[in-house]
């Protein structure tokens, strides 16, 4: 009896040293984005997008030990949510009413266009429907951080939501690099540019980097239209999940359909609830800013330890021209709405 306490003991702490291999793991990789995120060029891709791309870096030049995979795990599910929650903390709903309602609609028909296009075109390209809606919401509402909110609400496995965030991180930097050349062509206010650039880009970096050449005006216009389509993220994440429901999903054998509720995303409401009343000082509201984006990044860097290069090229083709042809219009009709609603 006490031989067989003995042996279990060193294999409880062999299982927790794994776990937090994997935790450490992604840990270092966040830490390394936030650093190359600061340097030029670089902070247009912004540390969840960096994060992703030295998971797969690392993955495809060193392999993750397979003991390593539940810290691992624990970073892409757990922290996560709890990233996206805190991350409710940069966002006043105040400066949305003050927006005015023109604002809003025009975040509403964004990515109501996005979504039906993106999911459309990649249905027609025969790309996997979990896939295709993970494809339509990142590329519609705010990039990868749409991608891993929504992939619980459709059973998305690591790799879908890896591949998927991949895709749509890539294509935000292109479209911010085509921005930025662009604005002096577009013949818009800088308050207008930023208005477009925060409602047609896909992560909030890739919206501040690329208002950046109109000024502090278009950084901000920028970023209260931006997080005015992540406000938008709640319901349309309740939508998704309804209509997963509705058309059956993916369930265990024996498991009954259910709504999936997604409590993380509702917490992300709370906590911009807390920010708008003023509960907590700027400072500490920056802070815990500061920790969400390290938390999503650590679940980015797992996602990406869970993807190879041979996947995402098999697998990432088809859903990025979808999201590239959606992008394409989702720009196109942001840049009319600018123009017809007198936001220009």
């Amino acid at each position: 009896m006490i031989a067989s306490q003995g042996s279990a003991l060193p294999r409880k702490k062999r299982n927790l040293n794994a776990y937090m291999l994997g935790l450490c793991l992604t840990f270092v990789l966040s830490l390394v984005a936030k650093g190359l995120a600061l340097l030029p060029f670089l902070d247009i891709m912004g540390q969840l997008v960096l994060a992703i791309l030295l998971g797969m870096v690392y993955r495809a030049f060193a392999g993750v030990p397979e003991y390593a995979m539940p810290g691992i795990a624990f970073s892409n599910k757990k922290l996560l949510r709890l990233g996206i929650i805190l991350l409710g903390m940069r966002l006043n709903l105040a400066d949305i009413v003050h927006a005015g309602p023109k604002v809003l609609l025009l975040a509403a028909v964004n990515i109501s266009v996005t979504l039906l296009a993106v999911y459309g075109i990649a249905r027609l390209m025969k790309v996997d429907p979990v896939m295709s809606l993970l494809a339509a919401c990142g590329s519609a509402i705010c990039g990868a951080a749409a991608v891993a909110a929504i992939a619980p609400q459709v059973r998305a496995n690591e790799q879908e939501t890896a591949v998927s965030a991949a895709v749509v991180a890539l294509l935000g930097t292109l479209f911010t690099l085509l921005y930025v050349g662009l604005y002096p062509l577009l013949g818009l206010s800088p308050a207008g540019y930023g208005v477009f650039a925060g409602g047609t880009l896909h992560e909030v970096a890739h919206a501040i980097a690329a208002a950046a050449p109109g000024g502090k005006e278009a950084e901000d216009m920028a970023v209260i239209v931006k997080l005015t389509r992540v406000a938008l993220l709640v319901p349309v994440a309740v939508l998704v999940g309804l209509w997963s429901s509705r058309k059956g999903g993916r369930t265990a054998p024996g498991e009954r359909t259910r709504i999936p509720i997604p409590w993380f995303v509702l917490g992300f409401l709370v906590m911009s609830g807390i920010h708008t009343l003023g509960i907590l000082p700027e400072s500490a509201a920056s802070q815990i800013v500061t920790a969400a984006y390290m938390l999503m990044a650590m679940a980015m860097a797992g996602l990406g330890l869970n993807v190879d290069f041979a996947v995402f090229g098999r697998k990432g083709g088809r859903p990025f021209a979808a999201a590239l042809l959606g992008s394409c219009l989702l720009a196109g009709v942001g840049y009319v709405l600018v123009k017809a609603l007198g936001l220009a």
